[in-house]
C-alpha cells in the first residue's frame, strides 16, 4: 500500500490542534509502520518540519501553500472560474489512498481514494461567530468533502454523530479515533520550578486555570460572571490565570473584567512557551473549561495528565473526554458553571478522587493508538483490508 499525506495547506505555527495532530501522526506512523510507503504532500518551504527516520517516508513538493504565486493562481481559477487547477496535480500522485487531515478535500474533486480528517463543524452551531465570507467558504467545502471521501476519521463520538445528522454520512463511513497527548503532559514535582514559574507570573495564591485563545465561543465572559458570583457569595479568594492567543474578543474580555471588579482576581498572561504548560497545570488546584463548542479538547487531557483537576462544559465532546474524572455544568448557565466550580474547588477530598481518576483516564489518549487505527483505515479506504 502506498499512502498519501496530504500537507499541501500546511501552516506550521497557524493551525492548532490541527498541526499537532499532523505533526504527531506522522512521527507514530513512521515508529509503527515499516511495510508500506508513505509520500508527504507539502510546499519545498515547510518539508524540513516532518524528520524523516523511517526510510518508507519520502516527500514530494506541491508547492501550493499561502502565500505563494500558485496559491494566488488557484484561487482566482476557484472563485472566478470554478476550476481548481490542484486537482489535475494531486490526481496524478502515485499512491492507492490519499489521507487529508485538516477537515476538507485538498482538492474536494479529487479522484483518488481518500481519508478525511474532520474535526468540527461549529459554524453549524453558532454562525454568528462567524465572517459571512468564512460561513460560505465552510458551509460550501465541509459538507462535500465528507461525501466525497471514502472514509472519515474523527476524535470524538460527537462529531460522528454531527457528520450523520447534519451531513447524511452513513455511520460505517466515519470511524472514532481519539488523538493523543504529548508526553511532557505530567505531573511535575520539580519544587524549584514549580516555584520559579509562579514567581515569574506572580501566581501568590491557589488559581482556577483556562488556557484558551479568545475565541467568542471559548465562553470567557460567562467565566467571568461566575467569578464575580464566587468571590460575592462564596468570598472566593483565589486568582483566575488565562492564557492562549489574543483572539478576536479579546478587548471584550478585557473591559469585561474591568467592569465586573476583577482586576485584582485575574491574571491575563497570554500565549505561553509550551514547555512551561505542563508546569502550571501541576500548580493550578483547577483547570475550567466553560467552551460552548469543541471537537476534541485536547486542554482537557493534558490537564488530566498533569494531575490537575477539570471542570467543564457538559456539551459537545467535552463529557465524552472528561469523563468520570471531571464535574460538568451547562456552560450557558452562570450559575451551575459556579456552582460546580466551588463544589470542587472547596473540597480537598473531592479534587484528590478527581486528580487520581484523571490520570487513568488519560491511558485511553495515546498516539500510538491513533497511529495504529490511522492506518488501519488507510487499508479499509484503498481495498486493502
Amino acid at each position: 500500500m502506498r499512502v498519501g499525506l496530504n500537507a499541501t495547506s500546511f501552516l506550521p505555527g497557524q493551525m492548532g490542534g490541527m498541526e499537532t495532530y499532523f505533526r504527531n501522526l506522522v512521527d507514530r506512523v513512521q515508529a509503527f509502520d515499516h511495510d508500506n510507503e508513505y509520500l508527504i504532500l507539502c510546499d519545498k518551504r515547510f518539508a524540513g518540519e516532518f524528520p524523516l527516520p523511517n526510510p518508507n517516508f519520502r516527500m514530494e513538493h506541491i508547492n501550493y501553500a499561502k502565500p505563494s504565486p500558485a496559491w494566488f493562481v488557484r484561487g482566482i481559477g476557484r472563485n472566478i472560474f470554478n476550476r481548481d487547477i490542484l486537482a489535475g496535480r494531486m490526481n496524478r500522485v502515485k499512491v492507492d489512498v490519499i489521507h487529508h487531515p485538516f477537515t476538507v478535500l485538498t482538492p474536494p474533486d479529487i479522484k483518488l481514494p481518500s481519508v478525511l480528517t474532520f474535526w468540527d463543524m461549529q459554524h453549524e452551531f453558532f454562525p454568528e461567530f462567524f465572517s459571512r465570507a468564512e460561513r460560505l467558504k465552510r458551509q460550501r467545502l465541509y459538507r462535500i468533502s465528507a461525501e466525497r471521501a471514502t472514509q472519515i476519521i474523527v476524535s470524538a463520538t460527537f462529531t460522528k454523530e454531527c457528520l450523520i445528522s447534519r451531513y447524511g454520512i452513513e455511520s460505517e463511513k466515519v470511524q472514532v479515533i481519539y488523538t493523543g497527548y504529548g508526553s511532557e503532559y505530567r505531573p511535575v514535582d520539580n519544587s524549584e520550578l514549580l516555584v520559579a514559574i509562579c514567581a515569574k507570573y506572580g501566581l501568590d495564591r491557589p488559581f482556577l486555570f483556562y488556557p484558551a485563545a479568545t475565541w467568542p465561543h471559548k465562553n470567557h465572559k460567562r467565566l467571568l460572571s461566575a467569578l464575580k458570583l464566587m468571590r460575592e457569595r462564596y468570598a472566593f479568594d483565589g486568582t483566575l490565570v488565562l492564557t492562549g492567543i489574543a483572539m478576536q474578543s479579546h478587548s471584550d474580555i478585557q473591559a469585561e473584567i474591568s467592569r465586573l471588579g476583577l482586576t485584582d482576581s485575574v491574571k491575563i498572561l497570554g500565549y505561553l512557551p509550551a514547555p512551561e504548560l505542563p508546569v502550571l497545570y501541576s500548580c493550578a488546584r483547577l483547570m475550567v473549561f466553560p467552551s460552548l463548542f469543541e471537537g476534541f479538547g485536547i486542554p482537557l487531557v493534558e490537564a488530566m495528565a498533569c494531575g490537575c483537576p477539570v471542570v467543564c462544559s457538559n456539551t459537545t465532546s467535552l463529557p465524552e473526554v472528561a469523563g468520570e474524572a471531571g464535574l460538568t455544568f451547562d456552560p450557558l448557565d452562570v450559575e451551575a458553571m459556579t456552582v460546580a466550580i466551588w463544589t470542587a474547588w472547596s473540597d480537598e477530598e473531592k479534587l484528590a478522587g478527581m486528580r487520581k481518576r484523571g490520570l487513568v483516564r488519560t491511558t485511553l489518549f495515546n498516539w500510538n493508538d491513533t497511529a495504529t487505527k490511522t492506518i488501519a483505515v488507510y487499508k479499509k479506504a484503498c481495498g486493502a483490508a
